[in-house]
């Protein structure tokens, strides 16, 4: 993709700091740096995001995350470890390259903020939304 800043970034036209580079993906320190060493996992070919990609495409990028995250937490001495990928705008991507997120928790005022909020909703109505033809 001619604007994609990380494509840009994979083809060396913007300078990254690399934790890990493969044939397949390229892990590199996120600019923002929610905590201590928040590295973003990319695939070199372009995607717009994993919804675009087939259970294939996915796994070469997926297979990598537990020998990165691993290590980010045993060499930073994490605790913890938020792995997030988000697709599409309303769900909080703003780079639309696939992207995950690996982000080293600390404590629990470390930064980063994620939390679920319980709803009352009728499970057996949403799965069978959900598995209709």
């Amino acid at each position: 993709m001619d604007n994609c800043i990380f494509c840009k970034i994979i083809a060396g036209e913007i300078p990254s700091t690399k934790v890990y580079e493969d044939d397949e993906v390229l892990a590199f320190l996120d600019i923002t740096q929610t905590t201590k060493g928040h590295t973003l996992l990319v695939p070199k070919k372009h995607y717009r995001n994993l919804l675009a990609m087939t259970g294939e495409e996915s796994a070469q990028l997926f297979t990598k995350v537990p020998n990165i995250a691993n290590k980010i937490m045993k060499n930073l001495g994490a605790k913890g470890m938020n792995i997030l990928q988000n697709n599409e705008e309303i769900a909080g991507q703003t780079v639309f390259h696939t992207h995950i997120h690996l982000i080293p928790r600390y404590a629990e005022n470390d930064g980063f903020i994620g939390k679920f909020t319980q709803h009352d909703f009728d499970l057996s109505a949403i799965a069978a939304e959900i598995t209709k033809d």
